[in-house]
């Protein structure tokens, strides 16, 4: 028997047009393409995007618009409103998504796993029992159960109620 996993939303990435630079400046700086680029949220000092590639249904970034590979760098008034939707962000996956229990992850530089290191950025995945198994852990492939654009959308809805604009 032959088992074939069906990931349409994938083929983007396979034959999409690539972004010249960091992905996540080109976000920054184009607001009006927001709901092209999943854009959830934005101030003035940070942006929170969809992964469009997740972990787990749900799975967004927390971003700030200034290009640092550095933490230890990042004003600290970025660094508290990025907390701040880090907070905002954990409570809409638990009472608006339903999730149980939410990761929070920065991978600092390359070496430490991070796919984009040349912009820091922080990650708020929603987990459920069950969501790893073994075709993720040794497989090294993922399973993404629901349509990415309807997940955007429903995250979308919830963004007002629990990141309102300050």
């Amino acid at each position: 028997m032959k088992n074939i996993l069906y990931a349409p939303w994938r083929s983007d990435y396979v034959s999409g047009t690539t972004i010249e630079g960091c992905v996540f400046c080109h976000i920054s700086t184009h607001p009006d393409d927001d709901a092209q680029l999943h854009v959830l949220y934005r101030d003035e000092h940070c942006f929170v995007v969809m992964n469009r590639y997740p972990y787990t249904p749900g799975h967004f970034m927390i971003i700030p618009h200034i290009h640092t590979d550095k933490l230890e760098a990042l004003d600290t008034h970025v660094w508290g409103q990025m907390s701040r939707l880090a907070q905002q962000g954990v409570r809409l996956l638990k009472e608006g998504f339903d999730a149980p229990g939410v990761n929070l992850g920065m991978n600092l530089g390359s070496i430490a796993g991070a796919g984009i290191a040349e912009h820091i950025h922080l990650h708020v995945v929603p987990r459920w029992k069950g969501d790893t198994n073994f075709i993720t852990s040794i497989g090294q492939t993922r399973v993404y159960s629901t349509d990415f654009e309807k997940i955007y959308r429903r995250i979308h809805e919830l963004i007002p109620y629990y990141m309102p604009k300050q």
